[in-house]
């Protein structure tokens, strides 16, 4: 039963017949990517923008399986699997997946799915309408990089690492955090500008993600501060770092009247599973905070 298709009810009435042309009039003239398939999954119709879609004529494409037309090699599976739940259940849920062009893009498109069922409610066909949404993915996604990007330096902002900390807080076994705060960047900034000031917030973001690794974050906490955030939890590897950072903190930035010096002090702290982030970054701030006393006291000998 799940491979023969019911003809649709015959309208005795005039009026009938039109409601059927106007349905074929909108399934032909549509954006939206319109494919009927048997029980089996095998293409009974398709409409002219899934005809455009996948660069291959109704008659071509009637009988095919659909996945091997426009699904991902890696979906095959999952929508062989939807087919055959839909046909048990009667109910086909919305999903959203990639299908691939004729020209092999791939395209993100959301479907909606409902089963076609007889008189007597058995399931005899499963139709779709698709929309192609990949570029409002895009723009969503570009959205969501944006709030989540210190506009000045380009790196993470504060938003961007608290959504990270409580990811590694609450899911992983904890993490490392440093605390950088720059020195003498204020009296560098009061005497050149804030463009000059600037540039070098943006130079000292690009020094520390060239120290870092795949899996760290760097972030902006806000003003001169920037953030370190570290898988690793060992302590030589963390030292190791901060010198890395002072180091490159310490080279010379280029000024409007020649080289331009500040300095970096780093808080480290560990953060454990369970606890928040605010917490983490509280104590982090309180050992920076240290290191620039102990700097201060140092300097004044």
């Amino acid at each position: 039963m799940a491979d023969q298709v019911v003809p649709p009810r015959r309208h005795a009435a005039a009026g009938g017949r039109l409601d059927d042309d106007l349905l074929r009039a909108f399934v032909e003239a549509t954006d939206a990517l319109v494919c009927i398939t048997d029980g089996a999954g095998r293409i009974l119709l398709a409409n002219r923008a899934l005809e455009r879609f996948v660069g291959r004529a109704a008659d071509d494409l009637h009988g095919q399986w659909f996945w091997d037309v426009f699904v991902v090699p890696e979906h095959v599976v999952l929508a062989q699997d939807a087919v055959e739940r839909a046909m048990t259940t009667g109910t086909a849920h919305p999903q959203e997946g990639d299908w691939l062009t004729g020209d092999g893009e791939r395209r993100r498109v959301a479907m909606r799915n409902t089963v076609l069922a007889d008189d007597d409610g058995l399931p005899y066909a499963l139709a779709c309408v698709g929309l192609d949404v990949t570029d409002d993915r895009r723009r969503e996604e570009l959205l969501h990089q944006r709030a989540q990007t210190d506009l000045l330096t380009g790196i993470a902002n504060r938003g961007a690492l608290f959504d990270a900390l409580r990811r590694r807080l609450e899911e992983g076994p904890g993490c490392a955090l440093l605390f950088c705060d720059l020195d003498q960047f204020k009296e560098v900034n009061d005497e050149h500008g804030h463009a000059v000031g600037d540039r070098i917030l943006a130079e000292v973001a690009g020094r520390l993600v060239g120290l870092t690794g795949p899996e760290d974050l760097v972030a902006r906490f806000g003003g001169d501060e920037f953030v370190i955030l570290c898988p690793t939890l060992d302590e030589a590897a963390l030292a190791d770092l901060v010198q890395r950072v002072a180091a490159e903190v310490g080279r010379p930035f280029p000024g409007p009247e020649g080289p331009l010096s500040i300095g970096v002090s780093v808080g480290i702290a560990i953060g454990r599973a369970g606890e928040s982030g605010d917490e983490l970054i509280g104590r982090a701030d309180r050992a920076m905070y240290g290191v620039k006393t102990h700097q201060r006291r140092r300097s004044r000998r």
